[in-house]
């Protein structure tokens, strides 16, 4: 079998390659996330997959694109269901590229995920697959996601900290925010008490 794989990013891609290529099927690997944001993530996680694909010799297709600017317009509407389209923009693609460039079937890293919706994705590629007119060969890798992390750090291939999204990124560092302000509240609250009661920092 001639299968086109989406990448979403490299650390994905380790186990999604080698469970396939168990297989015997024939992997090329094809690049288009411009949900990722902003550009020098983009960067680092395209580069990061060139170099891992010349570590293990696989052929990828790049149709790169830093799209933010189109994302953003297409979820503002919608921002908490921003994940649906951003798996069929990705899966859309994928699935032409592979039909136009005489692939048997399409896949993607995103079902290694386990931080993904990966019924909603599975969901999205088969109505895609009707569409387009070819086949979704559906591969649930999540049980090799401890693997596959392992795996990246090993060979220090660079791995990201949030989903790709400016989105994702404010969920990433909202929890983190959210406990500054609660500390300086804390300090803020501690320094009135102090002043009211006439007490002293206390010395050691």
């Amino acid at each position: 079998m001639k299968l086109l794989l989406h990448i979403c990013c490299a650390p994905c891609s380790i186990m999604c390659i080698k469970k396939l290529r168990e297989e015997s099927i024939d992997v090329t690997g094809f690049w288009y996330n411009p949900n990722i944001h902003p550009y020098m993530e983009y960067r680092a996680r395209r580069d990061a997959v060139r170099q891992y694909s010349k570590m293990i010799d696989l052929d990828v297709i790049y149709k790169d694109e830093y799209g933010l600017d189109k994302f953003v317009k297409s979820v503002s509407n919608n921002i908490d269901k921003r994940c649906n389209y951003c798996y069929t923009d990705r899966l859309l693609e994928t699935a032409k590229y592979a039909k136009e460039n005489g692939y048997d079937a399409f896949c993607t890293c995103m079902l290694y995920s386990i931080y993904q919706d990966h019924d909603k994705i599975k969901e999205v590629a088969e109505k895609i697959s009707k569409e387009i007119g070819i086949d979704f060969y559906y591969y649930d890798f999540r049980p090799y996601y401890k693997e596959g992390q392992e795996e990246a750090r090993r060979i220090g291939i660079y791995m990201q900290k949030y989903c790709g999204c400016v989105f994702s990124e404010e969920e990433r560092y909202q929890k983190r925010i959210d406990r500054e302000k609660i500390k300086e509240e804390i300090d803020k609250d501690w320094e009135q008490y102090k002043k009211e009661n006439n007490i002293e920092d206390l010395t050691f």
